[in-house]
């Protein structure tokens, strides 16, 4: 009989933010991709970027995301370390999309921020 891994709380909290912020990074992507004249161009702003760019990055960011927050629900460590560095790269890909979309951006951004917090917080119960 196989052994199952029991994942904590948080590593749980993070795979299902991790899943939500990927669909909504591919989201971000494909109106990005389609409709780039949807967002705002703000102009003198300091990072400016292809919209259509953009929408890629965070198309194919969110595609890796997702398939590392399901990773996360089987208890896979490398996909806490994976998860940690995408939420990171992500943060900052929100981050520099701001001028485009204020709202969704920051979002986003919050929700990275938390999906960081919840994999370094891990399971205190384990500790020896």
């Amino acid at each position: 009989m196989a052994s199952r891994k029991r994942v904590s709380g948080w590593t749980i909290l993070a795979a299902v933010l991790m899943v939500f912020g990927g669909v909504m990074a591919v989201l971000e992507g494909i109106v990005a991709i389609a409709h780039g004249h949807v967002f705002v161009a703000t102009r003198d702003y300091v990072f400016s970027f292809s919209v259509v760019g953009w929408g890629w990055i965070h198309l194919v960011l969110g595609i890796v995301i997702f398939f590392a927050g399901l990773a996360l629900f089987g208890g896979a460590v490398w996909a806490r370390v994976v998860g940690v560095i995408l939420a990171a790269l992500s943060a900052l890909g929100n981050f520099l999309w701001i001028p485009h979309a204020p709202f969704w951006a920051l979002v986003l951004l919050g929700l990275d921020i938390t999906i960081i917090w919840a994999l370094c917080a891990g399971d205190r119960r384990r500790v020896t």
